[in-house]
């Protein structure tokens, strides 16, 4: 019998959501990436500037990224959320130390929300962490995400000390995982 790792789980399906890993430079993976970091640099950029983000500003901080190569193996992965058989969502995880892994960029597109795709990707992304062999989440966000500190809080995590000073953390959640099964 083959141990089920995370880059060979089944995908996880959930109503009319289906999660699974795929590679973070897919085709859907990089078009689901450039639409998150249009939204959320565009909402900083509101914020701060009162405009959206300024032409060739998305496409140099998209490009400096490196973000999807902490998400493959053997200490992160990319998981990709389908509606419908339409790439919808994201959520990213990598093993920081042994038994922490983080939580990166869960997304679902505007027009897929309120399906409770966020939902199922936290479901599917604790799967995978605790195969990992993670006993702990983390995840850090901005204060304007309001939406997705409902998410979290919703999904049993719960404000903790920073554990990072990435540019754009203004707050930190963390929640204990039950340990995997044999």
């Amino acid at each position: 019998m083959t141990a089920t790792t995370p880059w060979t789980m089944a995908p996880v399906t959930s109503g009319p959501w289906t999660v699974a890993p795929e590679p973070a430079d897919s085709p859907d993976a990089r078009t689901l990436w450039a639409a998150y970091y249009t939204e959320v640099s565009d909402r900083w950029f509101r914020l701060h500037h009162g405009s959206d983000t300024p032409s060739g500003e998305l496409e140099r901080g998209i490009a400096a990224d490196d973000g999807p190569a902490q998400l493959v193996a053997p200490h992160g992965l990319l998981l990709v959320a389908r509606l419908a058989g339409r790439a919808a969502g994201t959520a990213g995880l990598a093993l920081l130390e042994p038994g922490t892994a983080e939580l990166r960029r869960v997304f679902v597109r505007p027009s897929a929300r309120g399906e409770r795709g966020g939902s199922a990707l936290m479901a599917a992304a604790e799967a995978a962490a605790g195969a990992l062999g993670a006993t702990r989440l983390v995840l850090d966000t901005r204060h304007d995400l309001v939406e997705s500190h409902r998410l979290y809080e919703r999904h049993g995590f719960t404000r903790t000390e920073a554990y990072n000073e990435g540019p754009y953390a203004e707050r930190w959640y963390a929640r204990r995982l039950a340990p995997a099964e044999s």
